[in-house]
């Protein structure tokens, strides 16, 4: 139980601080302000974070909440490929929506500076986890390529993502990144599809 309430504490943290970063930017949030909003405590904060750049890294738990929150919700008539591009329709749209455009690419930038933890290449996060399922089950039932293993598939595929998020990061949003993620994923991913 104790660690449930852990993971809420964090969470609320993190959520309070992402809200916050959106609606006034990064520099123009303070801790003090992230703990009013999280209804927290200062010990609670520093528990978790060094201080507030630690919470750039958060993003990536972030987005595997909004996965958790999508699992069950996965369309059951949807093929394994087609679970894929609505998986990252979904995700995409919750970060064109609700992340500060400035802050996705600031997250870019420190995980290609830093030399310790990289969350966004963490394979023990939901993501991770869900995406290994979904494309096993998809190579059992047929319906996603054998042409590489599970692992490399997952790779492929997360790599794929990245690669939409970091160009419109480059781009500073000047498109809509689900419409174009729409059009230019299935062009992406197509060779996995199985051979049913």
């Amino acid at each position: 139980m104790a660690k449930k309430n852990q993971k809420k504490t964090k969470s609320r943290i993190v959520s309070a601080a992402w809200k916050l970063f959106y609606k006034q930017g990064y520099e123009g949030t303070t801790i003090e302000e992230i703990i009013e909003e999280s209804g927290t405590s200062k010990g609670s904060f520093y528990h978790y974070f060094e201080g507030k750049d630690a919470l750039l890294g958060s993003l990536a738990y972030m987005m595997d909440e909004k996965y958790e929150e999508l699992e069950p919700d996965i369309p059951e008539d949807m093929n394994c490929y087609e679970v894929l591009l609505w998986l990252n329709h979904e995700l995409l749209t919750m970060i064109e929506e609700s992340i500060n455009l400035e802050l996705l690419a600031r997250l870019y930038s420190t995980q290609l500076t830093t030399r310790g933890e990289k969350p966004l290449l963490d394979h023990g996060r939901t993501y991770y986890k869900l995406l290994r399922r979904i494309i096993t089950k998809g190579r059992e039932r047929g319906e996603l390529t054998k042409t590489l293993s599970v692992s490399e598939t997952v790779h492929y595929y997360a790599m794929c993502e990245r690669a939409l998020l970091y160009e419109w990061c480059l781009r500073k949003g000047e498109y809509s990144l689900c419409e174009e993620a729409d059009k230019k994923l299935p062009l992406m991913i197509g060779s996995l599809k199985g051979t049913l």
